[in-house]
């Protein structure tokens, strides 16, 4: 995710406790997304769906914080 600010990334994680946070979250979603896919369930549609949802709204708040430099390490 993001390669060209994976520095940046690496740093906000460190120091950046809602970024930090944010970042978490996106990979949790992500890894639940795959478990949820890996059952090839057709009940779970939505589910999936709605948490890809989830997922993509986090991700813009991420990029939002690289982009203006974050805001806020000890915030949160």
């Amino acid at each position: 995710m993001f390669p060209e600010y994976r520095e940046r990334i690496a740093e906000l994680r460190a120091n950046d406790r809602h970024f930090s946070r944010l970042f978490d979250q996106h990979n949790a979603l992500d890894h639940e997304i795959k478990n949820l896919e890996d059952r090839r369930t057709p009940s779970l549609h939505s589910e999936i769906e709605k948490l890809k949802k989830e997922k993509l709204l986090v991700k813009e708040k991420l990029y939002v914080l690289l982009k203006n430099g974050a805001g806020g390490a000890a915030s949160a």
